[in-house]
């Protein structure tokens, strides 16, 4: 159930606004959302890096189709970014601060998605605090790629409007009581760039896990540790793996304040599948490769290169899991991370 302004949504006894769409829509008339949505795009963006403050905040990062669980004990921020299409929805118990973040991607990912970011959140006294932002209004943009998994989504609405609908129909139907603080989403979170591209307004965000505040953010390189290639390598291989199906990506230990970069398979034959991509141009790579090649970030053609690089040196999964174990990684003094 979702509450706004601490009052269910929609009112009991009021005209049923349905669910999904309808109901997305309406909330995002909602004045209160309006003006979170509009304090949220005011406050400056934070740059978030390794180096920035002495000694080092700690801070967890996540990649698309991650989630994360953090205690405030022990993480003080917890964030994501390069989200386009995708949504980076937040779920933190008011209580306690434990802070779950995910960087959804894909509607068939939400279901079984929420439930493991609740698993750690919810409780049978929490107040959970929600939000969501992300998901720039790209209905107007071409989707002519062929990204794996994304067939089904209506072309006409965008891929923001779907998974957006979605998890508004998910957070609607759940036995939980969610208070929904923020949804910078679609019109809400889109600009035109030079080009008159539609284009996302904020991409990344950041959460103090201790005060519940959260603000725009980009994270440098550095900072979106460990094991950044084979964490992309398994959004992009992980509709192979069944143990996967529907589910987010586990990355990040809640109680040992570790990174579990839980094992993902691949069919050898991605391989040949990367080097035959590496042949692609830059545009290329965009057109087919991204839900919005006009808005991507400058490194986006870069980062796939280097997953299929990976790929052509190390076709064979088992040997980036070893004996089918996580990688694991333990926090340094210096804010880096150390293979256990």
């Amino acid at each position: 159930m979702i509450f706004v302004d601490g009052l269910p949504y929609p009112a009991p006894g009021s005209q049923s606004r349905g669910q999904g769409r309808e109901l997305l829509a309406s909330l995002l008339d909602h004045p209160a959302l309006i003006s979170a949505s509009n304090r949220l795009k005011a406050t400056p963006e934070r740059k978030v890096s390794v180096s920035d403050q002495s000694p080092p905040v700690k801070h967890v990062y996540v990649f698309q189709r991650e989630y994360a669980t953090v205690d405030p004990a022990a993480v003080e921020l917890v964030g994501m970014d390069e989200a386009t299409t995708c949504v980076g929805l937040v779920i933190r118990n008011r209580n306690n601060g434990m802070t779950s973040i995910s960087h959804m991607d894909f509607p068939k990912v939400v279901d079984k998605g929420l439930i493991q970011m609740l698993s750690l959140v919810a409780d049978h006294e929490a107040i959970l605090d929600v939000h969501l932002i992300g998901a720039f209004n790209d209905a107007s943009n071409e989707h002519d790629n062929d990204i794996p998994g994304s067939e089904g989504l209506r072309e006409q609405d965008g891929y923001s409007m779907c998974l957006c609908s979605k998890i508004i129909d998910a957070l609607h139907n759940s036995h939980e009581n969610f208070h929904l603080q923020t949804l910078c989403v679609l019109e809400h979170n889109t600009k035109r760039d030079s080009n008159g591209n539609a284009c996302p307004i904020i991409s990344g965000i950041v959460v103090n896990t201790l005060s519940g505040s959260i603000m725009p953010a980009s994270f440098a390189r550095s900072s979106r540790c460990p094991d950044e290639i084979v964490r992309r390598i398994r959004v992009t291989v992980s509709s192979e793996d069944s143990s996967w199906k529907g589910r987010l990506l586990k990355t990040y230990d809640t109680f040992d304040d570790k990174f579990h970069i839980a094992p993902c398979y691949w069919l050898s034959d991605w391989g040949q599948i990367a080097f035959s991509l590496q042949q692609l141009s830059d545009s290329e790579i965009l057109l087919r490769c991204s839900t919005s090649p006009s808005a991507e970030s400058p490194d986006f053609v870069e980062n796939e290169r280097s997953i299929w690089s990976y790929l052509i040196q190390y076709p064979d999964w088992r040997q980036t899991f070893v004996g089918g174990k996580p990688r694991v990684f333990k926090r340094t003094s210096n804010g880096g991370w150390q293979r256990n």
